[in-house]
């Protein structure tokens, strides 16, 4: 996570994670996952260790690990990404 992101984006973000929970419609399980994934490696950075509970935890460990190595930067523009074309798709 090298990249550090920009102060407008930094909003961007910021309200983009409060518009997720007033979505019209609740997201797939997949964009669910992807949409944690992308918050997770924006605000903590890569995952680290093991993937360890149930079917629940370790899906959303796999998700995490799978993005990471992209920056803040890049996790904060696709987040936002994926919910305005929640927002957009109603």
């Amino acid at each position: 996570m090298t990249d550090k992101a920009s102060q407008t984006l930094k909003i961007r973000f910021k309200r983009a994670s409060k518009k997720v929970w007033d979505l019209p419609e609740r997201p797939t399980n997949e964009q669910l996952l992807d949409l944690y994934a992308l918050f997770k490696q924006a605000t903590e950075g890569d995952c680290e260790g093991r993937a360890r509970g149930g079917l629940k935890e370790r899906a959303k460990w796999k998700a995490w690990n799978s993005v990471s190595g992209i920056s803040e930067s890049e996790a904060m523009e696709r987040y936002c990404g994926i919910v305005d074309s929640l927002i957009s798709s109603d």
